[in-house]
């Protein structure tokens, strides 16, 4: 078995666009007159835009209409945007960049799977686009991690059998898409809370390029 991608998950291992993402639901959760705090919003963690929103709108025991809904998930794009706006390359989280110029060099296909619908425009932001063959966002998939779809979507973009693919997330529910998916799984994080994942490390920082594509093609041995 040979690796021919890895697909990784943008928010949380490429960059961490999180600290926005809380101020923007903060804004619009406070505006509904829902408590919102940084526990509120782990539990967003690796969700879409719409259903973060019908979780804070559950908790504020609120109920809209779809078309209500669409607006205030619009409303917080928009504070989300003109937040990163300022986003630059200086943003890419440690290691990232390192690993996409040796898996590129490799000749591994690269593919982003993100929950985000604004995958392209951070990419470009970071500077980053050049090192994707395939993008796949919350703009064309249907459903939500830990639904495998995201996944899988990219893997045909390659037509790369699953098995034949490595996923790297940092959420639960993006750690359960990729085992869903039957592809092999990297979580970045906290052993103790991905401890779904095939392998856990701290950061990209600790992503050997070469013992990572041989793990997973030699399963018997292990990653040391």
């Amino acid at each position: 078995m040979t690796i021919q991608a890895v697909i990784f998950d943008l928010d949380g291992v490429i960059t961490d666009t999180a600290l926005y993402h809380f101020k923007a639901w903060k804004k619009l959760a406070e505006g509904l007159t829902i408590s919102f705090n940084e526990e509120d919003n782990e539990q967003l963690k690796g969700l879409d835009r719409l259903t973060s929103l019908e979780t804070i709108l559950k908790k504020g025991k609120i109920e809209c209409t779809e078309q209500e809904k669409n607006d205030l998930a619009r409303e917080k794009n928009t504070y989300y945007l003109s937040l990163i706006e300022a986003m630059s390359p200086q943003d890419i989280l440690p290691g990232a960049e390192r690993v996409l110029k040796e898996l590129r060099e490799m000749n591994i296909l690269i593919g982003l799977a993100s929950a985000s619908k604004n995958a392209h425009y951070v990419l470009k932001k970071l500077g980053l686009t050049h090192y994707f063959d395939y993008v796949a966002d919350a703009n064309e998939v249907k459903n939500s991690k830990p639904h495998p779809e995201v996944f899988l979507k990219v893997a045909e973009a390659f037509n790369a059998s699953p098995e034949n693919c490595m996923g790297v997330e940092d959420a639960v529910a993006g750690v359960q898409a990729i085992n869903s998916a039957l592809m092999h799984s990297v979580g970045i994080g906290d052993k103790h809370i991905l401890k779904e994942a095939d392998i856990v490390l701290n950061s990209l920082k600790e992503f050997n390029c070469q013992k990572l594509l041989k793990f997973f093609s030699e399963s018997a041995k292990a990653y040391q």
